[in-house]
């Protein structure tokens, strides 16, 4: 696993040892940043299930501004950090050991992001259940764009007044959602 482009391009990226992370493909990584090319410049990067970082590192790699990296797994956090150094992108790099809930709660009306990067455990309703807690969070700006990746069991709903598209890159499925410029809620009702 590398980084495909930008400033970091051909930086090869150290994962997790065992069963316990995923990390996303060479083709379904291709396909995300061919599909948001035109968009990870200046953007502030929320990689909400961290694993090893390269989704994040990668949007910095390709211009993006500055990136939170969040795992609930300490030795997965040390590994995000190794690679944020290697690729030389660890001052635009915050990464956090926490539980996504308690990062979302924290974070609350005090960070913003336009571009989410959520690739949780594959399990049915995990997607819903993190997107409709990030509706109502105050971390999502507006004209987001949040990028979720699945088993075909675990293709999130749509959520109402956001567009989504799907992709498919072999096994994996990636919902791409586009929150409108005119709307980020901050507080569920």
């Amino acid at each position: 696993m590398r980084i495909i482009t930008g400033t970091a391009r051909g930086t090869k990226l150290k994962t997790l040892e065992g069963l316990n992370t995923r990390p996303t493909t060479e083709m379904c990584k291709e396909g995300v940043f061919s599909a948001i090319q035109f968009e990870v410049h200046d953007r502030s990067v929320l990689d909400l299930f961290g694993g090893c970082g390269q989704m994040a590192l990668e949007a910095l790699s390709r211009g993006a501004e500055r990136a939170v990296i969040v795992d609930s797994s300490r030795a997965a956090c040390e590994v995000i950090k190794e690679n944020a150094q290697k690729t030389k992108l660890m001052k635009q790099c915050r990464v956090v050991a926490s539980d996504w809930k308690e990062y979302l709660r924290g974070a609350s009306g005090r960070e913003g992001f336009d571009l989410i990067f959520l690739d949780p455990p594959y399990q049915e309703g995990v997607l819903d259940d993190v997107l409709h807690r990030l509706q109502y969070s105050g971390v999502v700006a507006k004209g987001a764009i949040i990028v979720c990746e699945s088993d075909k069991d675990g293709i999130p709903n749509p959520v109402e007044g956001w567009q989504s598209k799907l992709y498919r890159y072999g096994k994996t499925y990636v919902t791409i959602v586009r929150v409108p410029e005119e709307e980020a809620e901050s507080e569920e009702e």
